[in-house]
């Protein structure tokens, strides 16, 4: 191994481990292509990184990022499923899309890729699936520093701050541990393959649907890929919040991307603040009394 990749870790880690290290790098790029000896190169940077920031499978933060992964990539494909219905009804509405440009296409492709990222990670491919919705994530956000480049030497921090929330929170999965990923939910590459022609089609049917009231449509269609993202992470990630503390870094990307859907103001702010909390509170009572009753078993 290169002692420069061995020097990323914890000097404690080196001193039991770096020998045990080094020989398996060696057996892993012995007469590989430069292709796998990047990603095993990789690989060791990440997992170097996780132990320096303490977020790997036997420290508190990394089981904390394994618990909230699936919901912030519900709450990823969900704010992207929500942007492209909203761009469809828009052009069913007026009859003339409001991206005919080379970057409004970009944008709405990025989100097509953040889409079928979150469906391929929380359908069974975790870590291409959660990478392909970062790459997706990052390429809007790109798209929208282009946009605004004609006044970048000016550009408000608003801008920068309305780019960095969704990136943050399509990351967060990025940090799970890979011992700790979600299982597979779905076995075989046809369910996985129908899966994903099920969601854009279903994105494109709620683009054409109207709710009816103006006022309501963002809610309801903002709901739907809510509710649609939650029900694919499914039980096994609902099991997996055991804290507060987990419970509430699972709840804040949905706030986040809510605010940014126009479906979290400052109206509606404190009272799905309230909603969390008391499920918060519930799920630690509810998981306390499981516990107590397991004791006295």
């Amino acid at each position: 191994m290169n002692p420069r990749l061995l020097r990323l870790y914890p000097a404690g880690f080196r001193r039991a481990f770096g020998d045990e290290l080094a020989e398996a790098y060696r057996e892993a790029t012995e007469g590989a292509g430069p292709v796998t000896r990047l990603r095993e190169a990789g690989d060791v940077v990440a997992h170097a990184l996780r132990l320096r920031l303490r977020v790997g499978s036997a420290h508190r933060g990394g089981r904390l990022f394994a618990a909230a992964a699936p919901f912030a990539l519900a709450a990823t494909g969900a704010h992207a499923a929500f942007r492209l219905a909203s761009a469809l009804n828009r052009a069913y509405v007026t009859g003339r899309p409001d991206f005919e440009t080379p970057l409004g296409y970009a944008i709405n492709g990025f989100c097509v890729l953040t889409l079928l990222g979150t469906v391929v990670a929380l359908g069974g491919r975790f870590a291409v699936g959660a990478r392909t919705a970062f790459a997706g994530v990052a390429g809007t956000a790109v798209c929208f520093v282009v946009a605004a480049l004609p006044g970048a030497l000016e550009m408000p921090l608003e801008h920068v701050a309305y780019l960095a929330p969704p990136l943050a929170i399509a990351a967060l999965p990025l940090l799970c541990p890979p011992d700790l990923r979600p299982p597979g939910r779905i076995r075989t590459t046809s369910g996985l393959v129908a899966l994903l022609l099920w969601a854009p089609l279903s994105v494109a049917l709620l683009g054409l649907l109207d709710a009816g009231g103006v006022a309501m449509i963002p809610l309801w269609r903002f709901a739907v890929t809510v509710t649609a993202a939650l029900a694919l992470a499914g039980r096994p990630a609902l099991s997996g919040i055991r804290t507060s503390g987990q419970f509430a870094l699972a709840a804040a990307p949905f706030l986040v991307v809510g605010h940014f859907a126009g479906v979290v103001g400052e109206d509606t702010a404190l009272p799905c603040l309230t909603v969390l909390a008391s499920t918060g509170l519930a799920v630690r009572l509810w998981r306390r009394e499981r516990s107590d009753r397991a004791g006295r078993a």
